[in-house]
């Protein structure tokens, strides 16, 4: 069933991104994980140009996240279908970087925006010296790329602080916030509007 239900998470996410928009809140990207088997769906890039009609949302705010392993199985397919959905303004973000066995010579190639550093890294950074080697190299290395630069699974300040002194773009995970429903999240960015604060990306 996985495949329908990608198509559902996308198109759900798609119309909540739009709702969100019409009342007036910032025009940012919302973000979905596509799974392996639906990413090799022949007519992906169909069904999910088909969503963004329907629910009348500028690709531009839509990026699909998908993992090393993904774009290193049969490349020609891949580039294509990359090279197919980025032409249209969609975003791709590599998801959980640097636990893959992907090619750097594939990865510059690759038509990405966005890549987004394992929390197996981010976890011990401020306490191991490897973890923090590793992000300060994906962090360079992706800014050298011209790409965006995320850090996951972020809870403490520290964390946050070496992020920032190294370059990274963003950063998601509890220091933020905690997951919260779409009702609850529309009450949260009130709040922050109203009391004039920066939101978290």
């Amino acid at each position: 069933m996985i495949e329908s239900i990608g198509q559902w998470v996308i198109r759900t996410a798609c119309r909540q991104n739009k709702a969100w928009q019409d009342q007036g809140f910032p025009r940012v990207p919302v973000a979905v994980n596509i799974s392996a088997r639906q990413f090799n769906e022949g007519n992906l890039v169909e069904s999910i140009l088909s969503i963004l009609a329907d629910t009348r949302m500028d690709p531009q705010f839509l990026e699909l996240e998908i993992t090393e392993s993904m774009i290193m199985h049969n490349v020609a397919t891949t580039m294509a279908k990359l090279t197919a959905l980025g032409d249209t303004g969609i975003r791709i973000a590599i998801d959980d970087f640097g636990t893959g066995h992907s090619s750097l010579a594939y990865l510059k190639r690759f038509p990405i925006d966005t890549l987004k550093i394992d929390r197996s890294f981010v976890s011990d950074l401020t306490r191991n010296a490897e973890d923090k080697t590793i992000t300060a190299a994906i962090i360079t290395m992706g800014k050298s790329l011209d790409l965006t630069v995320v850090a996951e699974g972020v809870e403490n300040k520290e964390q946050l602080d070496f992020l920032r002194e190294h370059g990274c773009d963003e950063f998601q995970g509890y220091f933020a916030h905690k997951p919260m429903p779409a009702e609850e999240f529309v009450r949260f960015l009130q709040i922050e509007r109203e009391k004039g604060g920066d939101v978290p990306d």
